[in-house]
């Protein structure tokens, strides 16, 4: 009887509001992600940035109708799930206390297990929603508020590698493209506008990248490239892609020097990259191309799954109950907060 019990499925539902996405999915223990969708907020372009305020009403108005849109379309109810995930930290507070207020409700009508999943490991475990992921293995986390490598010794076993000292490489692709005119959000302006640019027009710093240490450090560049708008005056169509080019350049280069040194350092023969800014085709074809010069096996998920979504929280949160590892109705919300693992006894 408990073999037959430990092979049935088992099907999570993922919830995700920790910015200006509110995002739903549905995890099958057996069958991978069986639905998921994801309702992007469009208000903030015109204030060239998240506006936390509207990020949490938006989702307040978004959160109950996209959950019915799912489990109607999965044909589930809530006695079919077998746990509810939902990213609680880091985060935007407002916006984090919708989802988790909602699961929260969920989990108090139905009985079913709450768990919550802290943002950079749903965004690591996104690298596990096709069913391989090998372990030990070295992580790079790039997004809009995350630059971060990690050593992923099983899932649940984290050790922190290094970060950056002040901006994420996110936020510089934004604050670039922002500089240069282009819509918000900035990293695919950024990759656009380089395709019809020359990456060696302009020389912008690659800090930190002789230090031997895994740390980051993006504001440098910013202010570069901010001075070399100023020194070009009214930029050319030329010249922006010239710009976005050679910046683009300078991220990609140091976020994969960076990553070659953990993984050296840490000896792992896998590597994996997660979060929005693991979509840039420029940044996956030079990691393809440095880290299988090593001999290292690299790989990262699908575009759908590189930016904010429910469906790596749904996956994260499979591996916590796999484990026996659940949350109570007291869980809270955390802006800022590291990685901790929560498995040290391994697979």
């Amino acid at each position: 009887m408990r073999g037959r019990e430990s092979t049935r499925e088992k099907l999570v539902l993922g919830i995700e509001t920790s910015c200006d996405d509110t995002s739903c999915a549905i995890y099958s223990s057996r069958r991978g992600i069986l639905l998921h969708r994801t309702a992007v907020q469009l208000d903030h372009a015109r204030f060239g940035g998240v506006v936390p305020e509207i990020a949490s009403r938006s989702h307040l108005v978004t959160l109950p109708p996209l959950y019915d849109s799912v489990m109607e379309r999965a044909g589930l109810e809530l006695d079919d799930l077998a746990g509810i995930g939902v990213t609680n930290g880091p985060g935007l507070t407002g916006s984090l206390l919708v989802g988790l207020s909602f699961a929260k409700a969920l989990s108090y009508g139905s009985g079913v297990p709450l768990v919550g999943i802290h943002h950079l490991e749903g965004h690591i475990l996104a690298n596990a929603l096709g069913g391989e992921f090998d372990t030990p293995a070295v992580v790079l986390v790039v997004s809009g508020g995350h630059t971060q490598l990690f050593q992923v010794k099983h899932i649940g076993s984290y050790e922190f590698l290094g970060g950056t000292r002040d901006d994420a490489a996110g936020e510089a692709f934004d604050k670039i493209g922002k500089l240069l005119g282009l819509p918000f959000p900035g990293g695919p302006a950024v990759e656009q506008a380089a395709r019809g640019g020359a990456p060696e027009a302009y020389d912008f710093p690659r800090a930190l990248k002789s230090t031997g240490k895994c740390d980051f450090s993006f504001s440098g560049l910013k202010t570069a490239v901010r001075l070399k708008v100023e020194e070009l005056g009214r930029l050319s169509e030329r010249q922006i892609g010239d710009v976005a080019a050679s910046a683009q350049e300078a991220i990609v280069d140091i976020l994969v020097r960076k990553s070659l040194l953990a993984v050296k350092q840490a000896g792992c023969p896998s590597f994996y990259i997660a979060g929005g800014v693991a979509a840039n085709g420029r940044l996956r074809e030079r990691m393809r191309t440095e880290m299988e010069r090593e001999q290292i096996a690299v790989s990262w998920p699908p575009v759908e799954y590189c930016t904010d979504n429910a469906a790596m929280i749904a996956c994260a949160a499979y591996h916590h109950l796999r484990s026996g590892r659940s949350d109570g109705l007291d869980l809270n919300t955390f802006p800022r907060g590291e990685l901790v693992s929560w498995n040290t006894s391994g697979p």
